[in-house]
């Protein structure tokens, strides 16, 4: 009711309480309230058309803000809109039932919106969708057999929280993304099973290894059990993990046979070598007495002798301490390969090939200058100075050569 009109304008009482609303089709009755006053028996009216009145506000509000759907405001709308020209209440209903009537062209905006935002969900869905088909597929033909199954778990809750869209291509979507993460449960099992029996395999390998290594850790034969430790290790490498919970314990069980073994030789070296210990120093003083006596570039036949004895004495003395072995073995080698130096550079020098070689290059040199010499006497007594110069300018040549040559005679016969 407008604030211009009073209720009067739209409205009367008769004597006897009986209210009559004015509409543009006429008085219409809209009920009695006797023993009151006019005024009360009207004003009860209007207070109805006052909610009236507050509905259609509310429904205004509510359309305008988009918190009620066209097709549910449009049914609101008619709704009242019939409750209001039945209503009794006194007030300006036709101007309500107008109010409303003027919400068509709003409720026709607010359709065409709300199917412009439904269409763009709708998209914006599809595209989030098929992004989670793509990755789905992806991980169904892949190995990760730990993050996948969580990450296909993460994508299936937001699967359930976004919309549906149209029947046909959300159904087709939903096929392919159930169809990957079907695939992948069955592959993922699968690769487990297979896993879980190579497990089994190792286990029983393992245990086969174990029932060797406990034969093998009391031994005293160092070198070929050792050997043979480093061959059940390689096999227990090859055999890959046991099921987890035996695997530790089976691991901790052979490492405990390897160490019973290795401790025990490596007791049994030390003992040993604290007994080489005299060999090592007998050795050492042969070195001292022997290596300032074997000098094969001062006197060759005199470094053999003594070279001799060393060794005649040295095999006489037993084994040393593993890490005096390399140490001594090399002070060992190297007086002999000093012989052996000494030995080739004599055989170089008494080779008779090599001499024979080194004369006939001194003769033939020799040939050449006393040609060169000919020559330029030759040429002198014609009275060509410049040819005898050049003949005995090559002559020269020829006598810096034999110089070497005759050197290396020299060599040969030294």
């Amino acid at each position: 009711m407008s604030e211009a009109a009073g209720p009067a304008e739209f409205g009367r009482v008769d004597p006897d309480g009986t209210v009559y609303v004015r509409t543009a089709d006429g008085e219409r009755s809209v009920g009695q309230v006797p023993d009151v006053s006019p005024e009360e028996a009207l004003d009860f009216f209007v207070k109805r058309y006052q909610s009236l009145e507050v509905e259609v506000g509310l429904l205004e509000s509510r359309l305008a803000s988009g918190a009620l759907a066209p097709e549910e405001a449009r049914k609101r709308i008619a709704a009242q809109k019939s409750h209001i020209a039945e209503a009794n209440a006194v007030g300006d209903l036709a101007g309500l039932i107008t109010r409303l009537d003027a919400l068509t062209p709003v409720l026709a905006e607010a359709a065409e919106q709300r199917k412009a935002a439904r269409a763009q969900q709708n998209a914006e869905t599809k595209q989030a969708k098929e992004a989670m088909v793509a990755e789905a597929e992806k991980l169904a033909a892949g190995n990760d057999w730990r993050g996948g199954v969580n990450r296909f778990r993460d994508l299936l809750e937001s699967w359930k929280a976004l919309p549906r869209i149209d029947k046909s291509t959300d159904d087709e979507l939903w096929h392919r993304f159930s169809s990957a993460r079907t695939t992948y449960t069955r592959r993922r099992k699968a690769q487990f099973a297979e896993q879980a029996q190579r497990r089994e395999k190792a286990q029983v390998v393992k245990q086969q290894i174990i029932a060797e290594a406990e034969k093998l850790a009391t031994s005293t034969e160092w070198g070929p059990t050792a050997g043979e430790f480093r061959d059940l290790m390689a096999r227990w490498k090859a055999a890959g993990p046991a099921p987890r919970e035996v695997d530790d314990k089976l691991w901790n069980t052979f490492r405990g046979l390897q160490d019973t073994f290795f401790n025990a030789r490596n007791a049994a070296m030390a003992e040993q070598d604290a007994e080489f210990v005299g060999n090592q120093q007998a050795k050492e003083a042969l070195l001292a007495e022997y290596e300032p006596q074997i000098k094969p570039e001062q006197d060759l036949d005199a470094a053999r002798a003594a070279y001799r004895k060393l060794l005649e004495k040295w095999t006489e003395i037993g084994k040393v301490p593993r890490d005096a072995i390399r140490p001594l073995d090399n002070r060992l080698k190297a007086l002999e390969k000093s012989l052996k130096t000494a030995e080739d550079e004599q055989w170089r020098r008494t080779d008779p090939e090599a001499r024979q070689r080194a004369e006939d290059t001194a003769a033939k040199l020799r040939a050449q200058i006393a040609k060169l010499e000919e020559q330029a006497a030759k040429a002198e007594a014609k009275g060509d100075a410049k040819k005898a110069a050049e003949h005995r300018k090559a002559a020269e040549t020829y006598g810096t050569w034999l110089t070497e040559a005759e050197k290396a005679v020299a060599d040969y016969s030294g």
